[in-house]
C-alpha cells in the first residue's frame, strides 16, 4: 500500500521538475532573442557608421 505522504511528495517533484524546466527553457529563448537583436543592432550601426581613413 502506498503512503499518501510519497503521493504528495512524488507530486511536489513532478511540479516543480516542470516549473525549472520551463523557467530554464524561458531564460534560453530569452537570451537568445537578446542575442539576436544585439547582432541586428550592431550591423545596422555598421550600415550607418561606414569605415573613415
Amino acid at each position: 500500500m502506498e503512503s499518501p505522504l510519497l503521493s504528495i511528495l512524488a507530486l511536489v517533484a513532478l511540479v516543480l521538475l516542470v516549473v525549472v524546466t520551463g523557467g530554464v527553457g524561458y531564460l534560453t529563448l530569452a537570451d537568445w532573442r537578446d542575442r539576436r537583436l544585439q547582432e541586428q543592432e550592431k550591423r545596422e550601426v555598421r550600415r550607418s557608421n561606414p569605415k573613415r581613413r
